[in-house]
């Protein structure tokens, strides 16, 4: 893959120059799918994700692809800020150079790794939008299709009222199974996830777990069994699943474990 930088005034657009089509920053803008009627959902959550059907817009808007049909369902994430200073500047981040910007930052690593064959989305492009020192940005990655987070299946699992203790039911226990060994392999190519959580987490079709959301993630070059860092994303997980399913997360977590360790 070869990643391509083009420029439209003050945006700047990351895309794979021989696969992605070419898009202008209105792309990256909800207010251009809203008006076309092509947002067919959204997901909870500060990022407030979209999600686009390219096959509703009129013909005349659809992207120019290089190699043939581009992928027809996308998510398109704005930055968003939060903590306090989203109460200052939610949309804007400061500005210290194009490579450094969260936007081009994730797009760069999502790519490595989808490369490799690990489970995280298909990316898609990324746009900056800079205005002198600070900047917006936006990002999109294919749909992975009919996929659930993860954090609803624990909700479900603790709608049905079982007592602590009881054995979990066999379709979730697949897919703690594979939550685990999703987590291991991208451990294992060394990414460290700044918020490993159940919402972050995505359950496809087939039951194949993927890992989402690798802002400001960061890659390690060596990513020893024993690292701390791999320790703090399982544990923060952990947390996750307490407020998704309090009864349950002791178990839940110790068969992921089982998984990632096996």
């Amino acid at each position: 893959m070869r990643m391509a930088v083009f420029r439209n005034e003050n945006a700047h657009i990351l895309y794979d120059g021989e696969t992605a089509p070419q898009m202008t920053p209105d792309w990256f803008m909800p207010s251009f799918w809203r008006e076309h009627g092509a947002v067919t959902g959204e997901a909870p959550g500060r990022g407030a994700s979209l999600f686009l059907d390219v096959c509703r817009l009129p013909a005349e808007l659809h992207p120019v692809h290089a190699t043939g049909a581009p992928a027809q369902r996308w998510a398109l994430r704005p930055y968003r800020r939060g903590g306090l200073i989203a109460k200052i500047a939610r949309q804007r981040y400061l500005y210290t150079g194009l490579e450094r910007t969260r936007a081009f930052a994730e797009l760069r690593l999502t790519e490595m790794l989808h490369r490799q064959g690990l489970p995280v989305p298909e990316p898609v492009g990324a746009c900056v939008w800079r205005h002198g020192l600070s900047y917006e940005a936006a990002l999109i990655t294919v749909l992975i299709p009919g996929a659930r987070a993860f954090a609803d299946d624990l909700i479900a699992l603790e709608a049905q009222r079982l007592p602590a203790g009881a054995d979990l039911p066999d379709s979730l226990l697949t897919v703690l199974e594979t939550t685990g060994r999703a987590i291991r392999a991208v451990h294992d190519a060394g990414l460290e996830h700044v918020d490993l959580n159940a919402r972050n987490l995505l359950v496809n079709e087939g039951g194949r777990v993927y890992v989402i959301d690798l802002d400001r993630c960061q890659l390690h070059d060596e990513a020893p069994a024993d690292a701390r860092w791999r320790e703090n994303n399982l544990s923060r997980l952990g947390r996750s699943l307490a407020r998704f399913t309090p009864t349950h997360h002791a178990a839940c977590l110790a068969a992921i474990r089982s998984a990632y360790h096996a």
